[in-house]
């Protein structure tokens, strides 16, 4: 009974002390963002090698560095992950010398290194553009996936059969704890932070008793004879690929038809207003209901200064070349209304609107709606293709290859490398710090679906007025209720609408972003960088 206490202290012990040590680094550096990740480091798999894989692909700038990287990482893992096992094994039950749990624990380090790499650059590509699917899309096969692999740890057959019930039990109570114990260390002061760290570091130390547990302890396998796990690998890999060529754009003429296109303005509204549609949006060229409401064409006007029609492979153009034509636009309809400009903007076109208003102050615009704006593009990054350093190098090659293999046939798909998501990655710290800042001269709300809680870490406080709408991206502006409150804003009304649960929501998503990329870090960021250190909250809505 002693031996089995002295076992389970000294597995609490390791299971706490990597992640304290982890969050004392990060307390350290101010490095607030990614505590939420600290306990991860010993979570049971494959949400550990999750929790590696990131800060590798986030935190190397030549091959080098993540060759070495990577076999240092799978190496340390295997350790730590054979030492876990070997100390969470049923007491009374014979266990495998410790050679051979190490051994096979490199193996599988290795194995997992190399299966999360393409979840975990889904959620580098999600920090670059702030978008859940990105995220959802690599959390969601590894869910799956866990009760299957868990079993590589402690035995030959586990590629075989289905696992016991209670071993995916296990798994998806693995998910739930990391998940709010990642918004628990996020919202604990930072000088109990390194203590409640180390405290779900220990609660993994108990998961991983248990886990391993039910894979050693399971009596009866079904499908014993069936190679089940690689047939779920197989699956689970194409289920984010697929659903990548699932989402590429249709055959639509006009995608963008929210009632204010569509509806006469009434008459309390003074502005003339531009709508800006998001990425791969189409146009036919028909006009508004209204001769005071035009769409935006990201391929300019007519020679009667008219916007012109544009299919979805125009949107994929630079956000400096789209905020020129905006430009454009916006004073061919201030001069045939005589009117002063709103502009409303959806997604991508928030952004444009956000680069038009960023380079010209004394612009006629003086109001500015954002529909489901990119909360915190930018806080990762990867460089152009032709580079053989720079700051994600391998991710971006990850992301190129996964794009590649979903978009055959399709020239007109979009790319990791095309012009609208460099400019993300090249004006990361203003669509970082500024998109949802005060803009002066400008009435500023935002319209925020709650997934955007997912979309980015919490630490920002808003400075501009929101409307938090319980939808999906992108889903907001048709929504009866958020067309009558866009009304009343462009009428000149004050509203400000934040909903109780986006916090929370927020905080709980927080351990499964990837950590951010030092601001000061990256060359290419260092000139147009707002002033603060690295990882300071401060640096919100502040001036380079």
């Amino acid at each position: 009974m002693r031996a089995t206490h002295r076992r389970l202290l000294a597995l609490l012990g390791i299971t706490a002390a990597v992640p304290l040590a982890e969050s004392l680094a990060l307390v350290l550096l101010g490095f607030i963002p990614a505590e939420g990740l600290a306990p991860q480091v010993t979570a049971v798999w494959p949400y550990d090698s999750y929790h590696d894989m990131r800060w590798l692909l986030v935190y190397h700038n030549t091959w080098l560095l993540f060759g070495a990287g990577l076999l240092t990482l799978i190496a340390l893992r295997g350790v730590l992950t054979a030492a876990i096992v070997n100390l969470a094994w049923p007491t009374h039950t014979p266990r495998p010398p410790y050679r051979d749990l190490l051994l096979r624990n490199v193996g599988v380090a290795a194995f997992g290194a190399v299966l999360v790499l393409p979840y975990a650059a889904y959620s580098i590509g999600a920090s670059v553009v702030s978008l859940s699917w990105f995220l959802f899309a690599a959390l969601g096969p590894m869910i799956v996936l866990a009760p299957f692999l868990q079993r590589m740890s402690v035995g030959r057959a586990w590629w075989r059969g289905l696992p016991s019930a209670e071993l995916v039990g296990w798994s998806l109570l693995d998910f739930a704890v990391i998940t709010v114990l990642g918004g628990l260390v996020w919202r604990t002061p930072d000088v109990w932070t390194p203590l409640v760290t180390a405290a779900a570091g220990a609660l993994n130390g108990l998961l991983w008793r248990q886990t391993v547990r039910a894979a050693v302890l399971q009596r009866r396998v079904r499908w014993r004879q069936v190679p089940v796990v690689p047939i779920v690998v197989v699956l689970a890999l194409a289920v984010p690929l697929a659903s990548q060529a699932l989402s590429q754009p249709g055959k639509q003429a006009n995608t963008f038809t929210p009632p204010i296109f569509t509806r006469p303005l009434p008459p309390r509204v003074p502005y003339a207003v531009i709508l800006l549609a998001g990425h791969d949006s189409a146009y036919d060229g028909r006009p508004a209901a209204d001769p005071n409401v035009e769409l935006f064409s990201y391929v300019g006007l007519d020679s009667d200064a008219r916007p012109l029609p544009y299919r979805p492979e125009a949107t994929h153009r630079s956000l400096d070349s789209s905020a020129q034509l905006l430009a454009a636009q916006v004073e061919a309809v201030h001069r045939r209304t005589g009117r002063q400009i709103a502009l409303v903007g959806q997604s991508e076109g928030v952004m444009v609107a956000r680069t038009y208003l960023r380079d010209r102050p004394n612009s006629p615009v003086r109001a500015l709606a954002m529909f489901s704006p990119l909360v915190r593009a930018g806080r990762t990054y990867y460089p152009p293709p032709e580079a053989n350093t720079g700051w994600g190098l391998a991710a971006g090659w990850l992301l190129r290859v996964m794009f590649k293999v979903t978009t055959i046939g399709n020239r007109a798909a979009s790319t990791p490398d095309e012009p609208f998501i460099r400019s993300l990655l090249d004006g990361a710290p203003f669509y970082r710090y500024q998109t949802l800042c005060p803009i002066p001269g400008v009435r500023v709300i935002a319209f925020l679906p709650t997934v955007s809680a997912a979309e980015a870490p919490p630490g920002q406080t808003f400075k501009i007025p929101v409307v938090e709408v319980p939808t999906f991206h992108a889903r907001v502006i048709g929504r009866v209720g958020a067309n009558d409150v866009l009304i009343d804003f462009l009428a000149g009304a004050t509203i400000n609408r934040p909903r109780r649960e986006f916090r929370p929501l927020q905080q709980l998503a927080d351990a499964w972003h990837a950590p951010s990329l030092a601001i000061q870090l990256n060359p290419v960021w260092r000139p147009t960088a707002p002033p603060g250190p690295p990882f300071s909250q401060a640096r919100f809505c502040s001036n380079p």
